[in-house]
């Protein structure tokens, strides 16, 4: 198969690929439904030492910069209470925190949380975070300009490879809300 953006050597229907995604990643792919066929995200190999975004496009095409999206989690505050959510936005941008998320979780304070948390609460690797098999709880905050893509690439959960998705799957996701000016330049 070729895969709908990019230049890999290896890009398979994530249904194909569900030994190659952590535990929670594979089960969400695996209990796919909305208006995207399971079979339109795409997994492909790639090599976990180019992971991150500025590297990973050096050596997999600058065109991916533009369709590529970073998914970041979050901790808002307020009261003594802490609620997890996830943010998804534009590689080419950064998630506005003290602004956007901050005033969706009705949170006092709101900051990146804790690598530690990030890992032990998604199940996946840090740099590989996905937005797809979070946990159902968790508010899942999306850039606008991520669903208007036709295809992004974004963590598939590991390190090692990502996942080619439909910009508007994500609009989809358990605990997706969709967001204008959540990625700031």
């Amino acid at each position: 198969m070729r895969a709908p953006i990019g230049h890999f050597d290896t890009a398979l229907p994530a249904p194909d690929c569900l030994d190659e995604l952590p535990t929670p990643v594979a089960e969400a792919v695996r209990d796919w439904s909305g208006s995207v066929p399971a079979d339109q995200l795409v997994y492909v190999d790639t090599d976990p030492q180019w992971a991150d975004t500025a590297v990973f496009v050096e050596h997999y095409g600058r065109e991916l910069l533009e369709q590529s999206a970073n998914c970041v989690v979050v901790a808002g505050k307020r009261g003594g209470e802490t609620t997890l959510a996830a943010c998804l936005v534009l590689s080419t941008t950064r998630v506005d925190v003290n602004g956007v998320v901050r005033r969706q979780l009705g949170a006092r304070k709101a900051s990146f949380a804790a690598m530690d948390t990030a890992v032990g609460e998604t199940g996946m690797e840090y740099g590989g975070i996905t937005p797809i098999g979070l946990p159902a709880a968790w508010p899942v905050l999306v850039d606008s300009a991520v669903v208007d893509l036709p295809y992004v690439l974004v963590g598939s959960g590991r390190r090692r490879g990502k996942l080619l998705v439909p910009g508007k799957a994500f609009a989809e996701l358990p605990g997706a809300v969709v967001l204008e000016g959540l990625g700031v330049a």
